[in-house]
């Protein structure tokens, strides 16, 4: 930042490198710049200032977006207007069965809900992504749809990545919904062939409401009687063939996608309005954020971690995820803890015997279960709240944190070890990924994990890889901007002119206040955001708090820009200051909404320097100030702010 004097104004710059030469921005315009993020690794090439180069790069792609932007709306049209079945107002039983549930919901819950209840009842076609950290309650907005679609008489399909997953899914819906009559199926490999001809023909004929499945349920042999909604877990845990197909099975259901680490390309769509987006940020009471441990291998520490779970009758996950290892990972966990029960759980099982020892250790047969990432998604087991994770670091990031994010999920404090070999160097990417998730240790950070993913692991792309080339040529935030442009065009909506107004004032944070320049960049960037007066008043009272008592320039700096977003209000066009007065034109009566002598009697209030002249539908407003004096922003701000109260 280069702070430059004129005519006793003090101006913040920041100067920028192009490959030519310098640039110096005004600070208060930090909002034009855009931090260059692309896929790992790759570097942008600076272009030289006064050339039409960089038009020209973000012209192709333009060119490029329109057909994608042509693709995303006939996608979202076509939901929008195939009109979905409108489903009956909750009835008493509904009410009933939500009385039903045995934990105290939390706003968000409630909220989303809601939201969801009103586009079913008025018949708007539902694509939905839910997004909150384990156990924050997601699996219960899925079960008040599912039972608001079957009193509709309609088939509800819940797909899930695992067979274990799909089990307790299984017992939770039974569990909730049978006692209501309504008759709830599992369909996966664990479900004998003839069990699964009869589900098969129960689906067909109507008579099985609820069917919950893997992939299975993508099988081509799966015919619904009436589907209404489907109900995908973890969508990242299927495959491009399996997404395809679900694609298709969902054409015109509803759809809610429950996540606490939405893929990336997931996350793009909903971020930019294809599909909803649902954040449940609010953690369920007395749960507690995970105490999150990033180190070297240490015989000691995990020695320590185990007895001290043990010592409150709890259980440990311990993630080792090669498979041919674990005997011997095994067998240096006994030599550490002679008396610990430990069992070994993977993917190459037989399912009988896999299924039998996570069963054992629910009922506690042991104390320790020795496994891979299987425990990635759907178990839940509450007195396990100790996770220790062998070469952490190969993990992938949403990776790590669901598998976190199974433990702390009772009222106790839970403990996350993850490890790297001793002496290894980290990989950069390995390195972001760890420090990452020892970050976002607050609750109900699942979404942010996966929008740090996105930055680490490159943007990938919306519709397809090709445009991989494109995003690292720009960055992915210019990218976002350029296809909400390209969106934006084919709707016919033009993008709006921002107005800017010459008021010479010091901008300018001085170096006994702040002395950080990241920290100067995010005071200018919180004065530019101001739009309103309760905003105003919130930025004086936290940067008081934070840095100390705000000096006069800085006070009339932030007057400044809310007299601004006051003028935009009431579209004025421009202001114009001279020596003794400064002039406003009002481009007419009407937009001030307010009647003449209701107008002076509360200027000559606030200040009997205002002078007000009627010309071709306009108002002048006038007000007589002395040379280099400033007190008028204050006295225009609040006669703009009284009109905009009564108005």
């Amino acid at each position: 930042i280069k702070t430059v004097e004129l005519n006793n104004i003090k101006n913040d710059y920041i100067k920028l490198q192009y490959e030519n030469m310098e640039l110096f921005i005004p600070v208060e315009k930090v909002v034009l710049l855009e931090k260059y993020q692309g896929s790992e690794g790759s570097v942008p090439k600076l272009t030289k200032l006064g050339t039409n180069e960089w038009e020209k790069r973000k012209n192709s792609i333009r060119e490029n977006l329109e057909s994608i932007a042509k693709d995303l709306i006939d996608l979202q049209v076509l939901r929008e207007t195939q009109k979905g079945f409108m489903y009956p107002q909750d009835d008493p039983f509904q009410k009933l069965f939500e009385d039903d549930f045995e934990y105290v919901e939390t706003d968000d819950q409630l909220k989303i809900t809601s939201q969801i209840k009103s586009d079913m009842e008025s018949g708007v076609l539902i694509d939905r992504l839910i997004c909150g950290d384990v156990g924050f309650g997601k699996t219960e907005i899925a079960i008040r749809t599912a039972f608001k679609t079957i009193f509709g008489g309609k088939q509800v399909a819940y797909l899930a990545p695992t067979t274990i997953l799909t089990r307790q899914h299984f017992h939770t819906f039974s569990e909730r919904l049978e006692k209501y009559g309504i008759k709830v199926a599992l369909l996966s490999r664990l479900v004998t062939p003839k069990e699964q001809s009869l589900v098969l023909k129960g689906i067909k004929d109507g008579s099985i409401d609820v069917v919950i499945g893997t992939h299975r349920l993508l099988s081509d042999d799966i015919s619904f009687k009436d589907l209404g909604l489907l109900i995908i877990d973890e969508e990242q845990r299927f495959g491009v063939v399996h997404k395809e197909k679900i694609k298709k099975l969902k054409a015109n259901v509803n759809v809610l996608t429950l996540t606490a680490t939405p893929i990336p390309r997931t996350l793009q769509m909903a971020i930019m309005g294809i599909r909803q987006l649902s954040l449940i940020e609010t953690p369920p009471e007395d749960r507690y954020p995970i105490q999150t441990y990033v180190l070297e291998y240490n015989d000691t520490i995990i020695k320590e971690a185990i007895y001290r779970e043990l010592s409150r009758g709890g259980q440990i996950f311990y993630l080792h995820n090669t498979i041919s290892d674990l005997e011997q990972v095994y067998r240096r966990l006994k030599r550490l803890v002679p008396e610990l029960k430990v069992c070994i759980g993977h993917g190459k099982m037989p399912r009988e015997e896999l299924e039998d020892t996570i069963d054992s250790f629910i009922n506690r047969d042991f104390d320790l279960l020795l496994c891979t990432t299987i425990i990635e998604t759907g178990i839940d087991i509450p007195n396990t709240n100790t996770l220790i994770i062998d070469d952490a670091d190969r993990l992938g990031l949403s990776q790590i944190y669901q598998i976190r994010g199974r433990v702390g999920r009772s009222d106790r404090i839970a403990y996350a070890y993850l490890t790297y070999k001793p002496n290894k160097v980290l990989t950069a990417q390995g390195t972001k990924r760890l420090t990452a998730i020892k970050e976002f240790t607050r609750l109900g950070s699942g979404y942010r994990i996966a929008v740090r993913d996105l930055a680490i692991r490159g943007a990938g792309d919306v519709l397809g890889s090709e445009q991989s080339g494109f995003i690292n040529s720009v960055g992915i935030d210019m990218y976002m901007k350029l296809l909400d442009e390209a969106i934006n065009k084919v709707n016919g909506i033009e993008k709006e002119k921002e107005t800017s107004y010459q008021i010479e004032i010091s901008k300018h944070v001085n170096e006994n206040y702040v002395s950080d320049d990241s920290i100067k960049i995010l005071i200018h960037k919180e004065i530019s955001s101001i739009d309103s007066l309760e905003y105003k008043e919130k930025i004086i009272n936290d940067f008081t708090d934070r840095f100390g008592k705000l000096n006069d320039e800085i006070l009339l700096y932030i007057e400044e820009k809310y007299l601004e977003s006051l003028l935009r209000k009431f579209n004025i066009i421009n202001i114009l200051e001279a020596k003794y007065l400064v002039t406003i034109i009002v481009p007419s009566e009407d937009s001030l909404k307010i009647k003449g002598d209701e107008l002076f009697i509360t200027a000559y209030k606030i200040s009997p320097d205002f002078a007000f002249e009627y010309k071709h539908h306009q108002i002048i407003i006038k007000i007589v100030k002395k040379p280099n004096e400033k007190t008028w922003i204050y006295s225009l701000a609040k006669l703009l702010e009284k009109i905009n109260i009564n108005k």
